[in-house]
């Protein structure tokens, strides 16, 4: 079965970190471009970041950017997402997807195929 499964979620103080995972089970991530993104109640679904099939290439968000760092480990066939300086607006289900590409990534979700189911992550104190 081809799958992707998000891990890492739960409840953080503001200012505190998580590192989330995206692995993929049935194919490899090799060859794919990984987008993350995010949905909280009631607002549209957000394109948080995204980085290339090689790892070379990444793009972010304005509203997470020099906070969230996205990477991946291809021998893992696994992509990360690393959020520093959590705040309570950053309060959301966490998705993970991907498509074949060759050129670069997207923050666009009709760019991508595949999805995880997602994971939450709730910034309170």
């Amino acid at each position: 079965q081809l799958q992707l499964v998000e891990s890492g979620g739960g409840l953080v103080q503001p200012g505190g970190s998580l590192r989330l995972s995206c692995a993929a089970s049935g194919f490899t991530l090799d060859y794919y471009a990984v987008g993350w993104f995010r949905q909280a109640p009631g607002k549209e679904r957000e394109g948080v970041s995204c980085i290339n099939r090689g790892g070379a290439l990444t793009n972010y968000a304005v509203s997470v950017k020099g906070r969230f760092t996205t990477s991946r480990d291809n021998a893992k066939n696994t992509v990360y997402l690393q959020m520093n300086s959590l705040k309570p607006e950053d309060t959301a289900v966490y998705y993970c997807a991907a498509v074949r590409t060759y050129y670069g990534c997207s923050r666009r979700a009709d760019e991508y195929d595949r999805w995880g189911q997602g994971t939450q992550v709730t910034v309170s104190s």
